[in-house]
């Protein structure tokens, strides 16, 4: 039986905006109405993005509910269920696909990490609790974990493995993944940045923090890849390049949080340890942004 592909194109990992400690479950409807009536393909929750390290258990829970519940069904829902504690991932994954989520992301194991025999294991294990398609997400950047190829390569036989979000920058590996795995995993790219790159080298497409802002516009950039008009898309992609960067030029979500508040989409508002930028920071993303057309 051939997997099935989650989502072709752009997935926006989603901010959760808060208000005085909370989270703000009205500016989230906002948020989740924006992306699908602007052309989002897909959408993600409970991500890096969404601050999920400080999310208690039972927001978590709910944000997952209240997004499926939100979307219905208008386009793919994809949870963040991963964890360094493979029994708090498989609870969160079965209850994920409970709420009604299309597809999970499962962050490899940060911090007690894992050797490529546990990774497997953690992965397998998780993958064997509900019949939900599992993505990876491979960000050593964040985790200080690479899952080697050889663990792709095993991986990838699990019928409910289906892809990977792929965020460590480097191409060459990604290559050799996707000459190992062929059609048994799907790869998006984890960097706005390298969508047009490895869309060309095969990937499906892209999990944006960009496209909070812009889900019509990376949805346009990855139709584009699809369509084999890379030329164009790469254009487009140098165009907005400076907007990209100035999302990153501090952690995520920190500038994605100010830029959608300077849109009056949400707040700025973030969890320690994460703090809001300097104003000349700030001033310096408002002024890339003004370029953009985006206030």
């Amino acid at each position: 039986m051939p997997k099935p592909i989650v989502f072709e194109g752009c997935c926006t990992a989603l901010v959760t905006p808060f208000l005085r400690g909370n989270v703000d479950y009205e500016a989230f409807g906002r948020l989740l109405d924006f992306q699908v009536e602007n052309g989002a393909d897909a959408i993600l929750v409970c991500g890096t993005t969404g601050e999920s390290a400080t999310l208690t258990e039972d927001e978590c829970f709910r944000v997952i509910s209240f997004a499926a519940d939100r979307v219905a069904g208008r386009v793919p829902l994809l949870a963040g269920t991963g964890s360094n504690d493979t029994r708090k991932a498989i609870e969160k994954t079965r209850f994920a696909k409970d709420a009604g989520a299309d597809a999970v992301l499962l962050v490899t194991p940060y911090y007690n990490k894992a050797n490529p025999s546990g990774l497997i294991r953690h992965f397998e294990t998780i993958a064997d609790c509900a019949e939900i398609p599992n993505i990876l997400y491979n960000v050593p950047s964040r985790t200080g974990v690479q899952i080697p190829l050889s663990a792709y390569e095993r991986l990838s036989r699990h019928p409910n493995i289906v892809g990977v979000k792929e965020a460590s920058g480097n191409l060459s590996s990604v290559l050799r993944l996707m000459e190992a795995c062929g059609e048994e995993l799907a790869v998006y790219s984890g960097n706005d940045d390298q969508t047009v790159a490895l869309m060309a080298m095969g990937a499906k497409g892209v999990i944006s923090v960009v496209s909070n802002l812009l889900p019509g516009r990376m949805h346009d950039l990855c139709l584009l890849c699809r369509n084999g008009r890379y030329d164009v898309a790469s254009k487009q992609l140098l165009h907005d390049l400076p907007l990209i960067n100035s999302l990153f030029m501090l952690v995520n979500p920190v500038p994605v949080k100010t830029a959608l508040a300077k849109m009056g989409l949400c707040s700025s508002e973030l969890r320690l340890p994460l703090s809001e930028p300097e104003p000349e920071e700030a001033e310096a993303l408002f002024s890339v942004m003004k370029k953009m057309n985006l206030i």
